[in-house]
Formats: C-alpha cells, sequence, structure tokens
C-alpha cells in the first residue's frame, strides 16, 4: 500500500466517522423524543460502534503489515538491480576465459637438444650481454579490459563488419597470452632458452628498451597465431575495432609491427 492508498483509506474512514457521528446526534434527539424507544436504540449504537472499532482495528492491522514489508520490498528491489547487473556484466564476458601460458620458457628449454651449441653472433651476444633483468614479484599480469556491448553497437557498419561480442574478446584474451609469453621470455635467464628461441629473445629484449613500450606489455605481429585472432580480414578488422576502442596502440620498431595493451580512458 502506497501513501496515496493510505491516505486514501484514511479519508475514508474519517468521513465514516464523520456519518455515525451524525447518526449518532439524531439517536440522541430521537432518545429525547421516544423515551420508550431508547434502550434499542443505545444497542444499536453500541453495535456501531463496535463495528467501527473492528474496522479501524483491521484497518491498524494492515498498516503495521504494510510497514513491515516496506524493508522486504527495497531488498527486492536491491536484488532485481544488482541481478539486472550481473546480467549485463555476463553479457560482456566472452564465454571462454584463457589460460595465460605460465610454462613457455620451461616448455621451449626442454626442446634444448644434447650437444656443443654452435657459435654464433646472436649467441655470443647473449652470452656477453647484461644479464636479463630480474622479474619483480607481484608483475602485473597483462591487462585484458573486454568491450561491452554498447562499445561495439556504438561502432560504424564499415567498421564492425561481422564480428561478434564473443570474437573481439576471444581475441582480447590471445592477444593477452602472447604478451604475456613475450614477458617471460624477456626476463629469462639464458639458460633457459632454446636455441631456437635466442633470436627472438634478443629482439624482444632490445624492442622492450624502447621508449615506445617500456614498461608495458606487448606483442609482435608475427605472434598472431590464433586460435581467436588471426592475420585474416576479420583479425584485421578486430585489430581495428580495439585500436579505435584505446585497447591497443601499435607502433613499428625496426622491422616488426609491435602491438601494445592499453587500458581504456
Amino acid at each position: 500500500m502506497d501513501v496515496k492508498q493510505a491516505g486514501s483509506s484514511l479519508d475514508s474512514l474519517i468521513s465514516s466517522f464523520n456519518t455515525r457521528i451524525s447518526e449518532l446526534q439524531q439517536f440522541v434527539i430521537a432518545r429525547n423524543m421516544y423515551p420508550a424507544s431508547s434502550v434499542s436504540d443505545l444497542s444499536e449504537i453500541d453495535s456501531a460502534v463496535k463495528g467501527m472499532e473492528i474496522q479501524v482495528q483491521k484497518i491498524r492491522d494492515r498498516l503495521r503489515e504494510e510497514t513491515q514489508a516496506i524493508p522486504k520490498a527495497k531488498l527486492i528491489e536491491a536484488a532485481l538491480g544488482q541481478q539486472k547487473r550481473l546480467k549485463s556484466m555476463s553479457a560482456c564476458v566472452p564465454s571462454c576465459l584463457p589460460e595465460i601460458a605460465t610454462g613457455v620458457i620451461q616448455d621451449t628449454s626442454k626442446r634444448v637438444q644434447p650437444g656443443t651449441p654452435k657459435r654464433d653472433l646472436v649467441t655470443e651476444s647473449l652470452n656477453h650481454e647484461e644479464p636479463a633483468p630480474r622479474e619483480k614479484k607481484g608483475r602485473a599480469s597483462p591487462p585484458m579490459w573486454y568491450i561491452t556491448s554498447n562499445e561495439l553497437n556504438a561502432l560504424p557498419s564499415y567498421m564492425k563488419q561481422r564480428l561478434t561480442l564473443d570474437k573481439v574478446n576471444a581475441a582480447i584474451n590471445d592477444m593477452a597470452t602472447y604478451a604475456e609469453a613475450n614477458a617471460q621470455i624477456i626476463v629469462a635467464p639464458r639458460k633457459k632458452l632454446a636455441e631456437n628461441m635466442l633470436d627472438k629473445a634478443l629482439e624482444l629484449r632490445e624492442i622492450s628498451m624502447n621508449d615506445a613500450v617500456k614498461g608495458k606489455h606487448f606483442f609482435l605481429e608475427t605472434d598472431i597465431k590464433g586460435p581467436a585472432l588471426k592475420l585474416d580480414n576479420t583479425g584485421k578488422a578486430t585489430l581495428t575495432v580495439l585500436r579505435h576502442l584505446g585497447r591497443i596502440s601499435e607502433t613499428r620498431i625496426g622491422h616488426h609491427r609491435v602491438i601494445i595493451l592499453l587500458k581504456p580512458q
């Protein structure tokens, strides 16, 4: 029962009281005029008053019930609002979340074949260069700022093409996996790197010292190999959308196209 309904009920009650008062006044006048019938009149008055008392008590009980139900109604309203927010959030999360590769270095080190390594410039440069920087404790994982359905729907049709929310967010998962793998290679000690990773390790370390990418998570265009993000038309459209939405930026360092993961503004 809201305030208007409660006010309407009280107005009806007041009107009923006024009617009863008028009737009582008429009964008093009638009693003085007809003393013999006063007893029956008083009985009727008593019955009417008791009936009014019952109605008033029912109204009080109803008001008490409505007052007690107000906190429950607010709780239900808050729960419904939370449910709506959770549905909105779940609509923006991809159907499957990635498992960031944590054993890239260990896996590559297992591929090293026994024997004397070949002497080349890359090996010598890695052997004589400064030790790889130690990985700081609590190093942040690559950012995965998923896009929302509102962001995707706000894009012009020529840019969005046939992309879906799940496809774009799955591509964000892949990019985070690429960046995490590169970060592990950069901080890996020389002895844990497989020989086929030495060239890439050297290149990644040089790229990571560039002012454009220093302190940021990044990956190379050559890292793009799926499963969701590929160098096809859909993949290129996905990169365009993510660049437009401020999730990535691109730069060229040497002969590499470097893609940097960003936090949206």
